[in-house]
């Protein structure tokens, strides 16, 4: 199976040079360091940066650089810094083409829950609702089942959802899956995974046609 880098490396393939890309919290963060050199990607993070690098290497971080999720971050030449107006005017007028968000459960028909759990305090929703509001392309960074070895992609969220119907493409540590009108149909499966133990570690129905061929993550 992949970790959360795999799963990340994977991900920087569905990318496409020229598009302006938002990187929610957690594994989606770690894309921007596996973007080829020769791809022109702008990153923007909903608390005010477009034109957002990768992570700083150790002893090089500046404590007023931070995406989102409050990680210190590195700003590529020609980056800006804005207030969150500025932002999410962006993200609600459509000029994103792609968000990378992480989850903790997506349905068979594409509804997303990934900002809380009952009973647990938390700071509020973020950007997460805007994001999936506006965005047409949305492709999910998660692991396949929970620390219980528990499915996450389900036939219905029992959370509280994020958004309905708006998730396009899932990317796990097991599988990529497109999110269709029958349900998850799975494209590739990772490294030594068989089509088996994804569909035993599936809850929501899964389509399977043909041989699935194995994800090609780069070193």
């Amino acid at each position: 199976m992949l970790d959360k880098k795999g799963i990340a490396k994977r991900i920087a393939q569905e990318i496409n040079d020229g598009w302006y890309v938002n990187l929610g919290i957690g594994i989606p963060t770690l894309i921007a360091n596996y973007v080829p050199d020769d791809m022109n990607v702008v990153f923007q993070s909903e608390n005010g940066i477009l034109g957002m690098g990768p992570f700083p290497f150790e002893g090089e971080e500046d404590a007023d650089l931070i995406n989102a999720g409050k990680q210190t971050i590195t700003a590529m030449p020609g980056a800006s810094i804005f207030d969150s107006a500025t932002s999410f005017a962006m993200i609600r007028g459509q000029h994103i083409q792609l968000t990378v968000l992480g989850a903790m459960e997506v349905a068979e028909n594409g509804d997303i829950a990934n900002w809380k759990i009952p009973g647990r305090m938390v700071k509020g929703m973020g950007g997460a609702m805007d994001l999936v509001a506006s965005a047409d392309n949305i492709i999910v960074a998660m692991m396949h089942t929970n620390k219980r070895g528990q499915s996450k992609l389900l036939k219905r969220c029992s959370l509280p959802l994020t958004g309905v119907k708006c998730v396009k493409k899932i990317v796990t540590n097991m599988a990529v899956l497109d999110i269709t009108d029958e349900g998850f149909k799975l494209i590739e499966r990772a490294p030594g995974v068989s089509v088996e133990e994804i569909q035993n570690a599936t809850e929501g129905k899964l389509i399977v046609e043909g041989d699935i061929p194995e994800m090609k993550i780069p070193d």
